[in-house]
Parts: C-alpha cells; sequence; structure tokens
C-alpha cells in the first residue's frame, strides 16, 4: 500500500515537471521557418552556383568547333523558343 502512494505520486510529480522543463528547450515556431527559409534560400543559391560552375567547366573541355556549334544552335533555340526549330528556306531548299 506505501509502495503504490509513493508511486503515485512520484508519477504525479513527474507528469507535472515534465511540461514544465519542455517548454523552455528548443526554438519558436517563427524563428525556426525563419531558419529554414535561410537554409532553402543559400541551398538554391549554391545550387545555381554549382550548376554554373558545371557549365563552364563543360565548355572548357570542348574543342573550339564544338564551342562554336553549341553557342550557334542557342542562339538558334533562343531565337525560335522551346518548340522543335524549322531550318531556314535556303537550309531546307538547297542544304547549306
Amino acid at each position: 500500500m506505501f509502495r503504490t502512494w509513493i508511486g503515485i505520486a512520484l508519477l504525479g510529480i513527474g507528469l507535472m515537471a515534465a511540461p514544465a522543463v519542455s517548454a523552455q528547450d528548443g526554438m519558436s515556431r517563427k524563428k525556426q521557418e525563419k531558419t529554414l527559409a535561410k537554409k532553402a534560400k543559400d541551398d538554391k543559391k549554391q545550387k545555381a552556383r554549382q550548376e554554373r560552375d558545371d557549365r563552364k567547366r563543360h565548355l572548357s573541355i570542348q574543342d573550339k568547333a564544338t564551342r562554336k556549334r553549341l553557342k550557334r544552335n542557342t542562339k538558334r533555340a533562343d531565337r525560335h523558343g522551346s518548340d522543335a526549330h524549322r531550318d531556314g528556306f535556303f537550309r531546307r531548299t538547297f542544304g547549306w
């Protein structure tokens, strides 16, 4: 009987003390959101930088003729959009 009263008392004290301790730990929701937003922004910036460096390295590996061809085709793609391109009249007619 005495043991059950001690167990109940300890359980009650533990339940009352637990929320008070956990309420002081951690950071607020606003601070968490701000931290996550900053991390996402940094990750996005890092990914863009890495992509740019990869593209630059890829171009530096190519020879001059390949770089010129890539530049020419990129310009043509930018002019005509992302649809399948159609060669010009003379190129279609005479195959230049």
